[in-house]
């Protein structure tokens, strides 16, 4: 049973509702929202004829806002009161979103309880409130073409959010007039919106490949159950990387010397560099007007110019498989999501790579919204589909050593409610504390902080007696819930894991392979921090127990022993773990007799007085 650090003193139905319910893709670049009837599902267009929205908001020096398209002419023509890619500072804190700050045309700033807090013009706006508005203005399209109220969403948000992002897109919601019916996946929509629930099976691979993160999410879909066997990205790769690429080209090749450009230099080099992106989807080369010149751009030379990017997915998709554990030869089929899917070189590096051609038949920029509507239809008629996502990183505590005890595994399915005993170190502990963390590292430094609660009123019991249950249960949309409950006494905490700021996804990556590079190190820790552990346990207690039975210790017994407990204390804060378990041993050995007596002497304090007869009657 594991010690937990020292402290001292299933889904019900949804009800059914006579307003609409949508499905929303809420992105960093672009938002799209969607409806489902029992014909079809279609996406929203608003009233500038567009699918996609523009994920940015424009707040005027009069109080005015503007959201979509209007408002990303004015921040691309670099105007001040213009928020956008709001996503990425979604659930985090300041220091979290410290290296993009001097990409953000506007100040931010901690708020309270870790919120950071935008300056904008003359006031400070919430990433949460900023959603919001997006929110509401993808709400009020859906009713203007359906023609009543909406209510009611399926919202969707990246395999890597986090539980404070998942927690935050809520809010939003919520702030936005909007009852999100649930927060899934955006592959798990992707893989709905292709039919992939109407009686397919098999393995399938969602490669969504945006402006600014790349996502491969692997899928198992059987008898209508939809479970996530790994998921993989890079949250600095995407569309946004090739425009550059291609800028840098277009800059070179018309021969400036300038060491550098004015921004909005740069905003029209980039401009350029895009539209020449996408008729090279379609045309063999593209004539770029740059500096009173024509510099025609060869797709040939477009696909060396991105080989590199387009080859970082294949990897990841390569490490995903490995994860899953999983050949090629067991994936069914390629769903491609994401506006850069559509280059040329992208398709066929895919195709190369899973030997079949990629599924292209929905609109890559729509299809997670259109996944998400059918997933409203599904929960507010009753015919929901079962989706199995996956926990992003392993769920743990922090037991004795600063070791870290996980209790659900990266990749466990959701929702799922997994429980463990623990108990105390040291007798007469009245109190423990519960510290939860996220990560896949051995050691507590090396993990993240999710929240730290106390259990209090234990009973005075010699340590290792009391019996500490502590339940950890995730919901369908990823929040966390922790319990812990002493058994003698029935007494009970329990807290939801909400922190005021979330995991950047780059830093879940970056966690991930921390914890496969050091993975033999951290165990190496570990055993070792266990070794100690055990050592001081065992010293400890065989010092209390010859305190209290100092009568039943033989002539010279009590001189060994405290010998032995010399050796063990000079090795225990060594490095050479099998030399502390020795000795541990050997502690261990020599107070066997010792131990023997105390059990011999307290069987015989329990029965004194009573006849033999009904000793044997119980018997």
């Amino acid at each position: 049973m594991k010690l937990l650090q020292i402290h001292e003193p299933g889904e019900t139905p949804l009800p059914h509702s006579d307003s609409a319910a949508v499905g929303i893709d809420l992105g960093t670049t672009h938002s799209v929202v969607a409806i489902a009837s029992e014909e079809s599902a279609e996406v929203v267009h608003n009233i500038h004829g567009h699918a996609l929205v523009p994920s940015v908001v424009y707040y005027g020096e009069h109080g005015e806002i503007e959201i979509g398209y209007p408002a990303k002419k004015r921040h691309d023509a670099g105007e001040t009161g213009t928020v956008a890619s709001v996503k990425r500072l979604m659930g985090r804190g300041l220091d979290d979103i410290t290296k993009v700050l001097g990409n953000l045309p506007y100040d931010v700033v901690q708020g309270s309880e870790g919120v950071v807090r935008l300056k904008v013009r003359d006031r400070e706006v919430t990433p949460v409130e900023v959603s919001a508005e997006i929110l509401k203005y993808l709400k009020l399209s859906a009713e203007k073409a359906l023609g009543k109220e909406v209510k009611q969403a399926v919202i969707t948000v990246p395999a890597y959010f986090d539980d404070a992002a998942r927690t935050a897109t809520k809010d939003a919601a919520r702030l936005a007039g909007l009852e999100v019916l649930r927060l899934i996946n955006e592959p798990t929509a992707a893989a709905l919106a292709y039919g992939l629930d109407k009686g397919v099976e098999g393995v399938y691979a969602i490669y969504d490949l945006g402006g600014g993160t790349f996502d491969i999410s692997l899928l198992k879909l059987e008898k209508g159950l939809f479970q996530v066997l790994s998921t993989g990205g890079d949250t600095m790769l995407g569309g946004d990387d090739f425009d550059q690429v291609i800028a840098a080209w277009l800059f070179t090749e018309a021969g400036n010397i300038k060491a550098e450009l004015a921004p909005t230099e740069v905003a029209e080099l980039v401009a350029q560099a895009r539209r020449a992106k996408h008729e090279l989807s379609t045309q063999e080369s593209a004539a770029i007007p740059y500096q009173g010149k024509l510099i025609t751009l060869e797709r040939s030379v477009f696909n060396e110019l991105i080989m590199t990017y387009v080859g970082r997915t294949i990897n990841v998709c390569e490490q995903a498989l490995m994860d899953a554990k999983l050949s090629i030869t067991e994936v069914k089929g390629v769903v491609m999501v994401g506006g850069s899917t559509r280059v040329p070189l992208v398709l066929d590096m895919v195709q190369e790579f899973f030997g079949k051609k990629p599924l292209t038949d929905v609109n890559p920029d729509e299809v997670v919204a259109i996944g998400a509507a059918l997933q409203a239809r599904g929960l507010t008629e009753g015919s929901d589909n079962l989706l199995l996502d996956v926990l992003p990183l392993s769920l743990g505590l922090e037991i004795m050593g600063g070791i870290t005890e996980k209790i659900i595994y990266r990749n466990t399915p959701i929702p799922v409610s997994v429980s463990q005993e623990f108990t105390t170190y040291q007798d007469g502990q009245t109190g423990l504390q519960i510290h939860v963390l996220q990560g896949e590292r051995e050691m507590v430094v090396d993990n993240r902080s999710l929240s730290r609660f106390e259990l209090t009123g234990i009973p005075s019991l010699p340590a290792g007696i009391a019996r500490v249950k502590v339940t950890f249960t995730v919901d369908a949309d990823g929040l966390l819930m922790v319990t812990a409950e002493e058994a003698h006494t029935g007494i009970k905490q329990t807290v939801n894991i909400q922190p005021s700021y979330g995991l950047p996804p780059e830093q879940i990556e970056q966690m991930l392979l921390a914890s496969m590079e050091n993975a033999k190190a951290d165990i190496t820790q570990r055993l070792l921090v266990e070794a100690r552990v055990e050592a001081g346990r065992l010293i400890e207690e065989l010092e209390s127990v010859m305190r209290q039975d100092s009568h039943l210790l033989e002539p010279n017994e009590r001189a060994r022993f405290e010998r032995q407990m010399m050796v063990l204390r000079n090795v225990v804060d060594g490095e050479d773990r099998d030399y502390i378990d020795a000795e541990t041993q050997e502690l261990a050995r020599m107070t066997q007799a010792f131990a023997e007596r105390r059990m011999d002497s307290a069987i015989a304090v329990a029965l004194k007085g009573t006849h033999i007869d009904k000793v044997a009657a119980k018997e």
